[in-house]
């Protein structure tokens, strides 16, 4: 454990068994570094694990204050899970189909919902962008720009990288429709049917659709909650089955919300690179952090161009423009040669307004704006289910993103929990549909991305009603 984490559990552990209780203030950073004997930026960093985990939260020019109770503090889940070790056929795509049309309804209370609040977003300022973009567009560009996309675009991302100290020339970037076009892409450029590809256990359900569509099997292998992916579980899994790729969330996993350490992360890229295995790196949420700095892809470590680094704009700035991309190392070419094939371009105008925001400046404020919105919003919703949900409830508490993930304790059904919450207007992301086995049937995925009000907390006291009359253990 390193010194901030040591320090952040005393914090936390102070906190659980109520020496410092609701409302309380911290020691300065001055004061906690000179009585810890350590530095200011060890301080800083365990305040914003505790601020990330819903303990704390910051006050302008105040300080930090406890934020939750003894009573209220929700036990972490802290363990592994535990998949079949066996390539398995994958067959989720008509739940995923059920569950996810029946939430897309503007009345319904969107704790199931992929994305977060639209009204998060600089939409006024990306319709100006947009304006100016057509009118300066060169005609051609139409055409010349088809594949990889806009060389704004590209310039601005490449910045973007250059900035995390990763050099990624923009010759090597394809621009996509969203992250999931790139990441299909990329699988579909390393693996063909028949093939078996790794992957987390619980994961993304458009992970599990992917592999699906091109008749690929899945590796599931053990994951933490905070941690991510069991290295000594991959490495097995790399020996007995071969796979021809690994797909990963290293930077706040969907629906877990682990973030993988750096010194994981090169782990993780050393040992696939010994076994000659490509990593499809899904990094949507990686500007969603709640920490002081953006943690570091995998991509960053990288030196054989095994790893195809795939993100968007969709979740951290213009969702529904859909637009997103590929820095997929040795396999750009092919990977280009496969969008030219498949979808030709994504939307021009689309790629012009972001390139023109970029450019202009304000990203990285409205990204400090958006972080901090669902930072509080998080801490709202893991308060809640404190209050609601019965006792033994567990819960994630990731350093970014926005999704928790909750296990129930008790013999609970999420399915029918799902189907009974959503005819009294909540939705909610089961368990099973993150599952190639559709295992996770005491678990949830519930999405803090909407602004916290009356309607959210009633929903989260309806839904806690649900789940113990499902035979939820209640102390």
């Amino acid at each position: 454990m390193k010194r901030y984490e040591a320090l952040a559990e005393d914090i936390a552990q102070s906190i659980r068994t109520g020496v410092m209780k609701l409302g309380d203030r911290l020691p300065s950073v001055r004061q906690a570094g000179a009585s810890r004997a350590v530095s200011a930026s060890t301080v800083f960093q365990a305040y914003y694990l505790l601020e990330a985990r819903g303990l704390i939260r910051a006050r302008e020019r105040s300080g930090y204050y406890v934020i939750a109770g003894a009573r209220s503090a929700l036990p972490e889940i802290d363990n592994a899970s535990l998949p079949t070790p066996e390539s398995t056929e994958v067959d989720v795509s008509e739940l995923v189909f059920d569950i996810l049309a029946s939430a897309q309804n503007r009345d319904v209370v969107p704790f199931g919902s992929a994305f977060p609040s639209p009204l998060l977003f600089p939409f006024a300022r990306l319709a100006k962008s947009m304006a100016a973009s057509i009118q300066k567009m060169d005609p051609w560009s139409t055409v010349d720009d088809l594949t990889p996309g806009n060389p704004t675009l590209r310039r601005q991302i490449a910045l973007r990288y250059l900035a995390d100290g990763m050099h990624v020339h923009t010759d090597d970037i394809v621009i996509t429709n969203g992250a999931l076009e790139a990441l299909s892409l990329c699988l579909h450029t390393v693996a063909r049917p028949g093939d078996s590809v790794i992957i987390e256990s619980p994961t993304f359900y458009g992970a599990l659709q992917a592999l699906e569509g091109l008749g690929l099997k899945a590796i599931q292998v053990a994951t933490h909650p905070r941690e991510g992916i069991d290295l000594a579980q991959l490495a097995l899994a790399l020996e007995r089955h071969k796979p021809r790729a690994c797909w990963l969330m290293t930077n706040f996993q969907n629906p877990l919300g682990g973030l993988m350490s750096d010194e994981k992360k090169q782990a993780l890229v050393a040992l696939l690179a010994e076994h000659a295995v490509p990593l499809i790196e899904d990094d949507v949420y990686g500007e969603l952090y709640f920490g002081g700095r953006r943690p570091l892809p995998a991509k960053a470590f990288d030196k054989a161009g095994l790893v195809m680094h795939c993100s968007s704009f969709s979740k951290c700035l213009a969702p529904g423009y859909r637009v997103g991309w590929a820095a997929p190392g040795k396999f750009a070419g092919a990977v280009a040669r496969l969008k030219l094939s498949r979808t030709l371009s994504a939307s021009a105008p689309a790629q012009g307004a972001i390139a023109d925001y970029l450019a202009k400046g304000g990203y990285d404020r409205h990204l400090r704006q958006l972080r901090h919105a669902l930072s509080v919003q998080q801490t709202a919703m893991l308060q809640a289910v404190a209050r609601y949900f019965p006792r033994g409830t567990k819960a994630t508490r990731p350093a970014g993103g926005y999704f928790v993930w909750v296990e129930l304790p008790g013999q609970v059904d999420v399915l029918q929990i799902q189907r009974s919450a959503l005819s009294l207007g909540i939705s909610v992301a089961p368990g099973p549909m993150f599952s190639a086995e559709r295992k996770f049937l005491n678990c949830l995925r519930l999405n803090y991305g909407h602004p916290w009000d009356e309607l959210h907390e009633a929903a989260m006291a309806t839904l806690g009603r649900i789940i113990a009359a499902n035979g939820a253990m209640v102390e």
